[in-house]
């Protein structure tokens, strides 16, 4: 009999304040999902919560409930400090670790501390997959470019203990770069930001010169203006026994998105998600095509 997969909540990719994360926790306990991800993954200057702060709300989270509490680390190292706080992050000795970047992987293989990875890192193959679990992964996110074509690939190669998990709804997390696009929005230098991501929760929009929605600026993160969608493809995801649907936080209606999921997990029907995307939902890069695109899993647009 297969299992239903479980579901996670991943770590907030926007910049929020003190009291809106520790606010948005207090009802994460409460959501039907499994696993809830911590932590700053985007960029160090964000400092609501600081290293110290992250790992008490995961025991305190870890206390209120039976979820599994993961913390999460930076998609991009670039200062001594930041690795600093990855150190201290890896040598945290009660929780599972989500490696974002290579040099988190290198540091819990050394200590041969068990990991696993966010959809930062590049596991294109099955060769990549039995080499990371060679080095102590036992859990992987599948990139988000990557097609359910390349998943049943890897999947039917998957080494054994491995669980895999997909993003299944948020803004997906594009690129990083070493500017911070949102401060270049406002004419200001990166060392200078005025902490300008905090003016806007779910990232700040980029549209094209037609006035179509195309991207969205998070400091030195991109992602996508339209949401990524794959409720309606569950069965899909169960065939491909997938063991974990990630739904990545946004300012408004988490919870309802959430219920959703775990509500067409339990069989009692795919709720329509339209009212909580006005920008529009997206699959594309699921069905192997430009990523702004929706199909059904017949492929019809």
């Amino acid at each position: 009999m297969t299992m239903n997969p479980k579901l996670s909540l991943g770590p907030v990719l926007f910049y929020w304040s003190r009291d809106t994360l520790f606010d948005f926790y207090d009802q994460a306990a409460e959501m039907p999902v499994d696993i809830i991800y911590l932590g700053e993954t985007v960029c160090s200057k964000r400092r609501s919560l600081g290293t110290k702060e992250w790992i008490e709300l995961a025991v305190r989270l870890s206390r209120q409930s039976d979820k599994e509490i993961v913390l999460s680390t930076l998609a991009l190292i670039e200062a001594e400090s930041e690795l600093k706080t990855l150190r201290r992050l890896c040598d945290n000795g009660r929780f599972m670790i989500e490696a974002n970047d290579i040099g988190a992987v290198q540091i819990l293989s050394k200590k041969g501390i068990p990991f696993t990875t966010g959809p930062s890192i590049n596991i294109y193959n099955s060769a990549s997959l039995d080499l990371l679990a060679s080095k102590g992964l036992k859990r992987w996110v599948l990139p988000i470019e990557l097609s359910n074509l390349t998943l049943r690939q890897i999947q039917m190669r998957r080494p054994v203990g491995i669980e895999t998990e997909v993003f299944c709804y948020g803004r997906m997390p594009l690129t990083l770069s070493a500017r911070c696009f949102t401060a270049r929005s406002h004419n200001l230098p990166k060392d200078d930001c005025q902490y300008k991501c905090i003016d806007y929760p779910d990232g700040r929009l980029l549209s094209t010169q037609e006035q179509q929605p195309f991207l969205a600026l998070n400091g030195i993160q991109t992602v996508s203006a339209k949401t990524c969608n794959l409720l309606p493809e569950l069965p899909l995801l169960k065939e491909l026994q997938v063991d974990i649907l990630r739904i990545s936080p946004q300012s408004s209606y988490t919870g309802k998105i959430v219920d959703a999921f775990h509500t067409a997990l339990m069989n009692e029907g795919v709720s329509d998600l339209g009212k909580y995307t006005p920008l529009g939902s997206c699959n594309g890069y699921w069905h192997g095509v430009d990523g702004q695109a929706e199909l059904n899993s017949s492929g019809i647009r």
